[in-house]
């Protein structure tokens, strides 16, 4: 990472600063214009696309641009940009379309918008970076294979916690210790939280009460882990992942002590998460040595006496480190996570309340259902269905509280793009006999 800085550095005293667009003014894109605009020499964001265009606006606004243009197409972005003059559309097709534009930020959270989105920037031969953990664990083997063909760059990035995960397991894999576990951190886990209960958290913050409830019951850390694991290779241990409760104030480090050895010896290890300990807000990779030199070593730095070695980044901090995702993609074609091939873990829909044939499933994050990871060649056998798929579908049945829905529960909506390349991922990576290590799914950590 100490290499980004000096190179963005030289490309704005060279005036060759990384023209970047962003689609989505939220609240997490508004930070990124902020600490982009102000605090990062050598990234040019040049134009910015809202659905609604007060957004994209405000954003710059926020950041201290008062003076933008706005442009109905992409020529009068290609002008605009020419000029040196900050853009604000619409249309964020077009943006991905505009020839002087090198790398495109995706952060609107929305899954079929997402996905038009992604593939037209991939067809344009732009860099494409996912601040859309919901898009990207959904079908970003299938994302990541055409931009592999496009020669650009597809990564989730550095601040979200899959980013700053594959940075740590990255930095302890070059140590030449062997990552056996990728681990998050929350402080709340409840599946059957919903916007009413979380309305008050997000007034505070500024947030939307569905995102926040995301948060709290799990679908957003199933996402983030799957994305981890179809970078890694790892798998998780059961449905839900093990989720371990430690007492508040536990250290980080005692996740050493708690993680069955059964799951991580062998094969490909697991990603997980706990609940409780401090830090707080930060993630962990276990690693394991084989050498009894190197054993000593680590006992001697402080790290433990072993097998279990734990590493930890006591924080991420979201739009502050996207800027070294733009870089790492646009000077050196590196990606901060993304998946290795096919689909390792996937997030499948499961009822937070009883439902009732006819009704229309709502959005993530909202009242009918969460989210938990589960191995996707079991997914795949089951006819699991996907959360990212799972909003406006209508239920053929009535499904209990805590089941898992599977695609012969629902009729999926007519004419979406999404449900085309989630086909074409399965019928990519599932089409032929796949062997892959079992993980023991019986034990449960309490």
């Amino acid at each position: 990472m100490l290499i980004i800085d000096t190179a963005l550095q030289q490309r704005a005293q060279r005036g060759r600063p990384i023209r970047l667009g962003m689609i989505g003014a939220g609240f997490m894109g508004r930070g990124v214009v902020l600490n982009i605009i102000k605090s990062t020499p050598g990234i040019d964001l040049v134009a910015i696309a809202n659905r609604h265009i007060g957004g994209a606006k405000q954003a710059y606004l926020e950041a201290g641009v008062g003076e933008v243009v706005y442009a109905d197409n992409r020529a009068e972005l290609e002008s605009a940009i020419a000029a040196g003059r900050p853009a604000v559309t619409e249309d964020g097709l077009a943006l991905c379309q505009a020839e002087n534009v090198d790398v495109i930020l995706e952060v609107t959270g929305a899954i079929e918008y997402g996905a038009a989105i992604a593939l037209e920037a991939i067809r344009h031969g732009k860099h494409l970076l996912l601040m859309n953990a919901e898009l990207d664990s959904t079908i970003g083997p299938q994302l990541k294979s055409e931009a592999d063909r496009a020669g650009v760059v597809y990564t989730n990035v550095d601040g979200d916690q899959p980013g700053v995960i594959l940075n740590l397991y990255r930095f302890v894999r070059g140590l030449g210790i062997r990552p056996v576990l990728c681990g998050n951190v929350k402080g709340l886990q409840d599946p059957y939280r919903n916007p009413t209960t979380q309305r008050a958290f997000a007034e505070k913050w500024g947030q939307k009460p569905h995102m926040v409830t995301s948060f709290a019951d799990g679908t957003k850390i199933s996402f983030e882990q799957a994305i981890v694991a179809n970078a890694t290779g790892m798998r998780v241990a059961q449905r839900g992942m093990l989720g371990p409760t430690l007492p508040p104030g536990t250290p980080l480090e005692k996740t050493t002590e708690i993680y069955p050895l059964e799951y991580l010896q062998d094969g490909p290890g697991i990603v997980d998460y706990v609940v409780g300990p401090t830090p707080n807000g930060g993630v962990f990779v276990l690693g394991m040595h084989d050498d009894p030199r190197q054993q000593h070593y680590l006992n001697l730095y402080k790290v433990g006496p072993g097998p279990l070695y734990c590493f930890y980044n006591p924080y991420h901090l979201c739009h502050f480190e996207v800027a070294n995702t733009v870089a790492r993609a646009a000077l050196f074609q590196d990606a901060a996570v993304a998946p290795l091939e096919g689909p390792v873990v996937d997030v499948v829909a499961t009822a937070k309340i009883d439902l009732k044939a006819g009704e229309r499933l709502d959005g993530i994050g909202w009242y009918m259902t969460y989210g938990q990871a589960e191995n996707a060649d079991r997914v795949f056998a089951e006819k699991l269905l996907p959360m990212g798929l799972a909003e406006d579908c209508v239920l053929k049945r009535d499904i209990p509280r805590d089941t898992v829905l599977t695609y012969d529960d629902v009729i999926l909506p007519p004419g979406r793009l999404v449900d085309r390349l989630r086909s074409q991922q399965d019928s990519m990576y599932f089409s032929r006999e796949r062997t892959r290590p079992e993980v023991n799914s019986n034990r449960v950590i309490n």
